[in-house]
């Protein structure tokens, strides 16, 4: 069923951030979320989770509005990971992992269910090859360590949709590989917004393209990153060429010349 979001729009102020998008999340899929900074990729993820509304338009997750839901409700339809969340306390992994059960406690103080939190909590950290480090403390984790366990999080929720802004921050190559492979894998509906354009074409199954707010391009990754596309929206010249292995699109910038003006 997936994500549908309808003509949706949204100011601060006299600032537009969001106009008209109208776009689908496939269900089960890894759809990528690009555009520079400043396109509104934040903006557009926090209305899908319901956080955000709107000032016209809806989001149906599973066919229904999520902004007609209730925040509790609506929390454990869709989870959101924003970007440089970590916890205030040194926790061990499977207490971070625990808060994504929260949604489901009952009343606003009820207290963890016991065994079936924790098989939940340990399960999702086994889904992102956590599980034997359920125990660390978050400080002795690794930066790709500590982004897998906040995903675990995440998951802990049971959510139907996956909201993940900029996941690969801060990690090197390595790292954000083994991420993206590992969230493809869940078969979770998930909405990533990245940066790495050829990240996004490798492990993506649809993307969405965003610039200055408004939509520019949806679809696979090889009708999305076309040289004219990426040149209209970063103001970059490129190159796309197949993976010798994979035939996945590869984007190949072009370097700026000193008489180049900068964005």
């Amino acid at each position: 069923m997936g994500v549908t979001i309808e003509d949706v729009s949204y100011r601060i102020g006299e600032q537009r951030i969001l106009r008209e998008i109208s776009a689908a999340i496939p269900s089960g899929a890894l759809t990528g979320l690009l555009g520079p900074n400043g396109a509104g990729k934040s903006t557009l993820l926090r209305v899908v989770a319901g956080i955000t509304t709107p000032d016209s338009g809806r989001v149906l997750v599973d066919h229904e509005e999520i902004h007609a839901l209730d925040r509790k409700s609506a929390a454990q339809r869709v989870a959101l990971l924003e970007q440089n969340t970590s916890p205030t306390t040194d926790l061990s992994a499977i207490d971070v992992a625990l808060l994504g059960r929260i949604p489901h406690r009952s009343g606003i103080l009820g207290d963890f269910r016991g065994d079936d939190d924790r098989r939940i909590a340990l399960d999702a950290l086994d889904a992102v090859g956590m599980a034997a480090f359920a125990d660390r403390r978050w400080h002795t984790l690794s930066g790709g360590q500590q982004q897998r366990v906040q995903i675990a999080r995440a998951i802990a929720q049971q959510p139907s949709v996956l909201l993940l802004d900029e996941p690969t921050n801060h990690l090197d190559v390595s790292a954000q590989l083994s991420l993206l492979s590992r969230v493809r894998r869940l078969g979770i509906t998930t909405f990533a917004a990245l940066h790495d354009l050829t990240l996004a074409g490798a492990y993506c199954d649809h993307l969405i393209l965003l610039d200055g707010g408004e939509l520019v391009a949806q679809g696979a990754p090889h009708t999305v990153l076309r040289p004219e596309l990426i040149s209209r929206v970063y103001g970059v010249d490129s190159v796309v060429v197949p993976h010798p292995k994979t035939g996945h699109p590869v984007v190949l910038f072009s370097p700026l010349s000193d008489d180049d003006p900068l964005r």
